[in-house]
């Protein structure tokens, strides 16, 4: 791994939903700055923000469930010089209100943070209508938005406490289930950039989100197997760090991208797009391969739809045997 302050030993990790980064972030977002407000669609403590709400309820709004509701009055509030925080599951939040989110925010460019939690297969037993997998690819879309993919509850923290101080509309991706911290307080963060979580000169794993400790994880695997793996980890979606993504293929000449989301349109497509634009490159993606998620344990979902770092492994192996590399 690179000097950047990880969490070294990926067996021995403690876990924490991203989530609960959130949580924290929030909170300390608002004693900083009073303009800071949160709205919430009755899923304040599954969504975190029952502390911000605690401290300060005068700067809280509970809309119940009323997702559309939602973000039009956090938009209101944006025009009026707020700093407004709207949280609900994915599913609902971009899932049942993205035309509010376009007309209201992404178009009068206001500086709302849409949050959506329990994204992804890992929320699990809640099934299909839950697994929110089509959210990357409906914010990146968005003019004006920035799309943010926290990898862990201490990265989710400071993403939190960046966007508070960011004047553009963004959308905060958050997973559910408990996750392995694999930064530190020291590890950088930014809003612009990408980070080189492990350096290597065979191939490009490019990841996101959840899928960056899975990512580590398979590049340590690799290394065993005689396969030198780069991880690019990138907490921010859009707008996309091209210069480090391409200053990594030129010289892997190999990528492959890895999310809990759909591969369409999601992280996958946004690599494709720039390498077909810059850097013509040999390309595979792992993640939800045009499918709805399933009920089941976490865990089980990730091996069942190829998303653990086994199946990366496979993954890379039998991309760079097709490339005669192996």
């Amino acid at each position: 791994m690179s000097g950047l302050y990880l969490h070294r030993d990926l067996g021995k990790l403690e876990s924490e939903p991203i989530r609960a980064g959130f949580g924290r972030g929030l909170l300390e977002a608002g004693r900083r700055d009073e303009n800071v407000v949160a709205l919430c669609a009755d899923l304040t403590g599954s969504t975190k923000m029952d502390l911000f709400a605690k401290e300060f309820p005068e700067r809280f709004v509970q809309v119940g469930v009323a997702e559309q509701n939602l973000v039009t009055v956090a938009s209101g509030l944006a025009a009026m010089g707020k700093v407004p925080f709207a949280s609900s599951y994915a599913a609902f939040s971009p899932g049942r209100n993205w035309e509010q989110i376009r007309t209201t925010i992404a178009l009068n460019d206001r500086p709302v943070k849409i949050v959506g939690s329990h994204a992804g297969v890992s929320v699990g037993p809640d099934g299909a209508t839950h697994q929110m997998l089509e959210d990357i690819a409906l914010m990146r879309a968005l003019p004006n938005m920035v799309v943010v993919a926290p990898a862990d509850a201490v990265e989710a923290e400071k993403a939190t406490l960046a966007l508070a101080e960011d004047s553009r509309p963004a959308y905060l991706r958050l997973a559910r289930e408990a996750t392995p911290v694999i930064t530190s307080e020291r590890t950088p963060f930014s809003l612009n950039r990408a980070q080189v979580f492990s350096s290597g000169r065979d191939i490009t794993i490019v990841s996101t989100g959840t899928m960056t400790y899975h990512a580590l994880l398979a590049a340590e695997l690799l290394y065993k197997e005689g396969v030198d793996a780069e991880v690019i980890h990138l907490p921010v979606i859009k707008p996309l760090d091209a210069v480090t993504i391409l200053q990594s293929v030129q010289k892997t000449g190999a990528v492959v991208t890895a999310e809990e989301a759909q591969i369409n349109a999601g992280l996958g497509g946004a690599v494709a797009e720039l390498l077909g634009e810059n850097l013509p490159t040999p390309l595979r993606r792992v993640g939800m391969r045009d499918r709805f998620g399933e009920s089941g344990q976490p865990d089980e979902l990730f091996k069942h739809f190829g998303l653990d770092a086994n199946h990366m492994v496979k993954t890379v192996h039998s991309f760079l045997s097709e490339l005669g590399r192996q």
